[in-house]
């Protein structure tokens, strides 16, 4: 399974963090999945200011998280999926988001939570979609991700000797 080996974290007090989630709107019921884990990691770690925006596709989200970013917000989870095809496009549409978002993050100094699901088939998808049948749960895990590398850009996380 993808998820083993994952490191543990402590749900720290985030209240005082603000966090966009920029959703694409292909594949709706693993996209509802993603949104739904990461609102729930934000409400589980005390997120009181987020806001969700929706953009046509995985394409599309390292533009609009590069906005989100200059507009100040304290981290920016990235959500979307791309279910291979035929032919390559999704190989240009994965390299394209995932170098996208990496630069926004560079760029900005600003903490992204990569929540962009790249399989193979449709199967693959729901599993990792936080959905009450599926094995995993990408959405919380983007959005604890972006919270815990927010703290440690804030300078707030504890450090060991």
């Amino acid at each position: 399974m993808a998820g083993d080996g994952a490191p543990g974290s402590e749900v720290f007090d985030a209240s005082g963090m603000s966090v966009a989630i920029v959703a694409a709107s292909w594949h709706t019921q693993v996209m509802d999945g993603l949104v739904g884990g990461a609102q729930r990691a934000l409400a589980e770690y005390g997120v009181t200011s987020s806001h969700l925006v929706q953009v046509p596709g995985t394409f599309e989200l390292p533009v609009v998280a590069s906005v989100l970013a200059q507009q100040g917000w304290d981290a920016i989870v990235a959500l979307g999926v791309v279910i291979r095809g035929g032919t390559p496009h999704f190989d240009y549409v994965c390299k394209a988001a995932t170098d996208g978002l990496v630069r926004v993050g560079l760029d900005h100094g600003v903490a992204v939570g990569f929540g962009v699901l790249t399989c193979d088939n449709d199967q693959q998808a729901l599993d990792r979609a936080g959905l009450a049948h599926s094995r995993e749960d990408k959405g919380y895990e983007a959005a604890a991700a972006a919270l815990l590398t927010a703290r440690t850009l804030r300078g707030d996380a504890r450090r060991t000797p």
